[in-house]
């Protein structure tokens, strides 16, 4: 069984995930920390995120994959916590954008699927993309107000929310408007508004949906 999760950036995708997979005892796929780990890097190497080709090579060689509490490995070492830096986070988009980077990184989630029983996968283009025949598609939104809030929250600089917001707002433009594979909503994606749920609802009404139709 598969169930993909969409949605923008900060939306609460990565903690319904794990809650959803938790819960079901299915693995849990990150497919943002993919695109996370290239990028940390592609910086690492002095290489620019424009830089298609560079970015594209450092998408192939990568080995990728998870660890039992569901946190990327880069070469069989931990990706955490440096693919959640900020240098990070402003430049993922750029990487992620190229097309043959969105092609590796793509066939590598897939042969992780095919690893699994089942699995929960959450991103940008799992509905559409990566998993369209996925047994159950949602798609998480939220307003770029209160995801800043929250994004701030969880990081501990409520001082910088105007910027995480402006953050936010970047990210949104940049990944639906990117050429391949951009963030869009599935038509047969259900779609859960997450402004006045925390994760722990949004997490149960994704789980009464799959229990009801399992």
């Amino acid at each position: 069984m598969i169930i993909a999760i969409d949605g923008p950036a900060g939306a609460g995708k990565t903690t319904v995930a794990q809650a959803v997979a938790r819960a079901l005892g299915l693995c849990f796929l990150d497919t943002g920390a993919m695109y996370r780990a290239v990028t940390l890097i592609v910086l690492e190497r002095g290489l620019h995120p424009s830089d298609e080709e560079a970015c594209v090579r450092v998408a192939q060689e990568l080995a990728l994959s998870f660890d039992s509490e569901g946190r990327i490995l880069i070469n069989g070492e931990s990706g955490e916590p440096d693919i959640r830096s900020e240098t990070v986070t402003r430049n993922v988009s750029a990487v992620s954008a190229h097309p043959g980077v969105r092609e590796a990184i793509v066939a590598k989630q897939r042969a992780l699927s095919d690893a699994q029983v089942g699995l929960v996968a959450e991103g940008r283009d799992t509905t559409t993309v990566v998993f369209p025949e996925a047994d159950y598609k949602f798609f998480l939104i939220a307003s770029s107000t209160e995801r800043a809030r929250r994004r701030a929250l969880q990081e501990g600089r409520l001082e910088d929310v105007e910027q995480i917001a402006a953050d936010i707002d970047r990210r949104d433009r940049l990944d639906t408007t990117r050429a391949h594979s951009p963030l869009r909503q599935s038509n047969d994606a259900i779609v859960i508004s997450a402004d006045d749920l925390d994760a722990e609802q949004v997490a149960r009404a994704i789980l009464d949906r799959v229990r009801s139709q399992s």
